[in-house]
């Protein structure tokens, strides 16, 4: 049997930023992890009237549990997270609009003259055997219930150089990517630049549009279970993604076009990687058969991903020796006989 192992949000677990913390649990490669989150504003927001500004501390939002120490990771290996399970832990879940934070308003660096956004509080009943949340309007009584897609829009690992990074930002770590496309049943490939890999998840969310435009998605806290394991000697440059139809290439950065070249370039060199094709041709083959989600256009780096059907490559075996089907396959067994 695969051992279990599990770690909470307590106030011991929780943290900031990515880098400059010691490990809260240490696992060894292969095994799985029943993580608990808490949600991006630490919980405190629960109705409408419980605005970020007035019960939240601003200098810490968005905590991420962990970190967590996987043995034998080493610098220049790669850290295989698979999402076995992503499930929200409460029945509500809440969203909201900032003064200077989105896609539609000014910001620090966006400076305009002309008002702010209002702060305005929605939140949402989460019915998880339905597998819905109930969007209700504000100023109406519009309502509509949304599907849920739970996905965590921060997961991350140690930045190189001993750096500490907010854990709001997207970077080559991985961090705040905000894609939707960190569902369960997803592996996840981020470069290890410490002992340790020093891997922390948070920031749940019971759904989001693509961008996320006004800035939160339905933020939820989440249990979710994991899998991890170590590929040696593999490193990456930035951030990559599996599923059983797809891989995928992340680019964070500012501005969104370069995020766009940062995750395509990736893309093409990877497609070469596993065809054996030239460059050209796989740039030709990325540009006609290939995606582009947009994660997120509010954080301090915008993230956007690239796609790529697996079935016109030859299919997923090749990427990394299979791990993400072995890894989906120790985490079917775990679910099935917990």
């Amino acid at each position: 049997m695969t051992e279990v192992f599990s770690l909470e949000p307590t106030a011991d677990n929780v943290a900031y930023t990515f880098g400059g913390h010691a490990p809260r649990l240490r696992v060894p490669a292969g095994s799985i992890v029943q993580v608990d989150t808490e949600d991006c504003f630490g919980g405190r927001i629960r109705t409408t009237e419980d605005l970020p500004s007035q019960v939240c501390d601003l200098a810490h939002l968005n905590p991420v549990t962990g970190p967590i120490h996987v043995e034998g990771a080493e610098p220049g290996d790669t850290l295989a997270v698979h999402f076995a399970e992503i499930r929200p832990r409460r029945d509500w879940a809440v969203s909201s609009t900032f003064p200077h934070f989105g896609a539609l308003t000014s910001t620090g660096t966006t400076a305009m003259l002309h008002d702010a956004l209002e702060e305005r509080v929605w939140v949402y009943d989460v019915d998880t055997t339905r597998g819905v949340c109930r969007y209700q309007a504000r100023r109406s009584d519009f309502s509509v219930e949304l599907p849920l897609d739970p996905f965590h829009g921060t997961v991350g690992v140690a930045p190189a150089a001993g750096e500490r990074t907010m854990s709001i930002t997207p970077a080559a770590h991985g961090g705040n990517m905000d894609t939707p496309e960190l569902r369960s049943g997803t592996t996840v490939y981020l470069p290890v630049n410490e002992p340790g890999a020093l891997l922390a998840i948070g920031d749940g969310h019971c759904r989001q549009g693509e961008g996320e435009v006004c800035g939160t998605a339905v933020e939820a806290a989440m249990s979710t279970t994991i899998v991890v394991d170590v590929i040696k000697g593999s490193p990456l440059s930035w951030p990559r993604l599996q599923d059983d139809t797809f891989i995928m290439s992340t680019g964070s950065t500012k501005p969104l076009e370069d995020a766009f070249r940062v995750s395509q370039r990736d893309m093409v060199l990877w497609v070469c990687e596993l065809t054996g094709l030239d460059l050209l041709d796989a740039l030709q083959l990325v540009s006609q058969a290939g995606l582009a989600p947009a994660g997120n256009v509010v954080d301090t780096n915008y993230t956007m991903v690239a796609k790529m059907p697996t079935q016109l490559l030859g299919g997923g075996a090749a990427v990394f020796d299979g791990v993400h089907a072995r890894l989906a396959d120790v985490a079917r067994q775990h679910l099935a006989h917990r």
